[in-house]
């Protein structure tokens, strides 16, 4: 099993620790490529929309997020493990994922995500963290994935994994492996309902956009090259 390991901090705390956690449950027998943000991650989007209107291969980034999109494609498994800032996953994740916006289901989706798994595990001091987990997802979901999982940890006790209690250690250890667990026997996920209608939706958007407008944006290559419409012009 190929498993792409995205680290929301180069700090070696707690979020550092989890993935040692995920390694130590997950490497026998699988490939696992890392990336740590910010690192080995692009800086923030430009808005320049060449991504958009041409390819992402020319984002002024693409060195940055080109390997990892190639990652992602190649993976059973796309895993996240990040802290939580403000309520929220941390800007280094967010900027990734702005440059991966050309591929959600609107413009330029990739239908070999669309069986693809993707855990998330979000950590935070004692704030909720609904807000920083949902941030990936809906960023997943529109691309296509499915299957979503996530796990929430909180330390509550101390911001520092040494001087954590004992007690909180081994919930955090124990919580963890067993998540990790969940995907040792992986299959491909299947497409939902839910995204089989969004994926319709924008289906009927894009033949719309091609009677109007021909073949003139990447987005609509795509669709046409993908063979999901059809120029009947």
């Amino acid at each position: 099993m190929d498993i792409l390991l995205i680290t929301g901090t180069q700090h070696h705390g707690v979020t550092h620790k989890i993935k040692e956690f995920i390694i130590s449950e997950l490497a026998s027998g699988n490939k696992i490529t890392e990336f740590v943000l910010p690192k080995d991650g692009p800086t923030f989007c430009t808005g320049c929309k060449t991504c958009f209107y041409k390819d992402e291969t020319l984002c002024p980034h693409a060195d940055k997020v080109m390997p990892i999109w190639k990652a992602m494609l190649e993976a059973d498994l796309i895993l996240f493990v990040y802290p939580t800032y403000v309520m929220r996953a941390p800007a280094q994740v967010k900027a990734l994922l702005d440059h991966l916006a050309c591929h959600w289901m609107p413009h330029r989706p990739e239908p070999r995500l669309f069986d693809k798994q993707v855990a998330i595990i979000a950590q935070s001091l004692g704030a909720p963290t609904f807000g920083a987990l949902r941030d990936v997802k809906v960023s997943m979901n529109w691309m296509g994935i499915s299957s979503v999982k996530s796990l929430r940890l909180k330390l509550m006790n101390h911001a520092e994994w040494d001087l954590l209690s004992a007690k909180r250690r081994a919930s955090i250890e124990a919580r963890t492996r067993a998540f990790a667990q969940r995907f040792k026997r992986l299959q491909p996920a299947k497409k939902s309902l839910k995204h089989h209608a969004i994926f319709m939706m924008c289906r009927t958007l894009q033949q719309n956009l091609l009677k109007k407008m021909g073949p003139s944006t990447a987005d609509l290559r795509h669709w046409l090259d993908k063979g999901w419409i059809r120029n009947q012009g």
